[in-house]
């Protein structure tokens, strides 16, 4: 099974029942490697197949800061984005991430798929959010 990228069933659901506040509430962004079989299943934050900790990486991942809501008024989607997250030092090779809420118990929001397995080194280290408009932004609600 592969890493398969989008938004989780769960946080759909619990968006729907405002159990979710993204400006609000501490989010994390953790690694994994190509082994991982994060999805739209994924409903917490899991350790396996996570990227090892050392090297410039730390288990559960990096703060995610600098959301922010945004509503297109021509289409009505509702689109959410958030800063870039990096890790300084870094020496690791990584597949996939999880965003996650540590204030929500650690419940899963999104999962990236990088495409491709993606070295983090002293040059390289970031994850970049994509442009934060209502066709590109990471979350997006029709």
């Amino acid at each position: 099974m592969a890493i398969q990228q989008g938004l989780t069933n769960s946080f759909k659901q619990e968006m729907l029942q405002s159990g979710q506040n993204l400006l609000t509430d501490t989010l994390y962004m953790a690694l994994y490697t190509a082994f991982s079989d994060i999805g739209a299943s994924t409903t917490v934050y899991t350790i396996t197949n996570q990227v090892p900790t050392g090297n410039g990486y730390t288990a559960g991942g990096r703060p995610i800061t600098g959301a922010t809501i945004n509503t297109d008024v021509d289409t009505g989607v509702v689109y959410v984005n958030f800063n870039n997250v990096s890790w300084p030092g870094a020496s690791f090779i990584a597949r996939g991430a999880l965003i996650y809420n540590v204030t929500r118990s650690n419940k899963s929001v999104a999962v990236l798929d990088f495409g491709a397995d993606k070295s983090f080194n002293s040059i390289n280290n970031t994850v970049a959010m994509p442009v934060n408009t209502a066709t590109t932004a990471l979350i997006r609600f029709p």
